[in-house]
């Protein structure tokens, strides 16, 4: 699990195709250390097993589905990516919990000046879109942002100064293919119901049935 707390930008040293997929050589300063074979971390919000570790480098295996339905497909040599470690049982969760699986790539729509903020609208698939909701969460290239606007197609954030000196999100422009996250809680609550649902059909319990029998 992550946070979408982004702790540095790395950037990708080499990109190799393998008989199983694809490699990423990325150098990295802060994730690196304490890092072993095995570990998890976060790139461009998905999640990638480190395969090798040295010095202020690690490598990692991306399978062919993850090159197909990631921005990683996307990546050349020379490229800034954001990465986080896998959360740590002591650490502090600043953002919301993400699991590192991405949901689909959205496409920028707008980037407009919002203040001191920048606004970014993403277009995103019927069929994701009612995961997201006004003032909850989405992560947006392994990024926690705060949801403010959803309409029938696309969704908006706000990237404050902050966000953009830490991200590589600052180089968001229209037309830009970004990694998308719903929120985790979202997805198990529509599970929820739909098992409730599912199991009120089979008993015969309803709404209807309650009011007839004077409940």
């Amino acid at each position: 699990m992550f946070t979408g707390i982004i702790e540095e930008i790395g950037t990708v040293r080499s990109i190799a195709n393998t008989a199983t997929g694809t490699a990423l050589r990325i150098a990295a300063e802060r994730v690196t250390e304490g890092t072993r074979v095995g570990d998890s971390i976060a790139v461009n919000g998905v999640c990638l097993t480190v395969t090798s570790c040295s010095g202020r480098e690690f490598t990692a295996d991306v399978m062919p589905e993850t090159v197909r339905l990631t921005s990683l497909a996307g990546l050349r040599a020379g490229a800034r990516v954001n990465l986080e470690r896998a959360m740590s049982p002591s650490g502090r969760l600043g953002g919301h919990i993400v699991s590192g699986h991405v949901d689909a790539c959205g496409q920028v729509l707008a980037v407009e000046p919002d203040g001191i903020a920048r606004r970014v609208r993403v277009a995103l698939e019927p069929a994701l879109l009612k995961y997201i909701a006004r003032k909850g969460s989405v992560t947006l290239d392994g990024v926690s942002l705060t949801v403010v606007a959803v309409d029938e197609r696309s969704f908006s954030v706000s990237l404050i100064p902050q966000t953009r000196a830490a991200t590589t999100l600052d180089a968001l422009r229209t037309g830009s293919r970004i990694n998308v996250e719903v929120d985790l809680l979202a997805r198990y609550t529509e599970r929820l119901l739909m098992a409730q649902t599912s199991q009120n059909k089979t008993s015969g319990l309803s709404l209807e049935w309650l009011a007839e029998n004077g409940f």
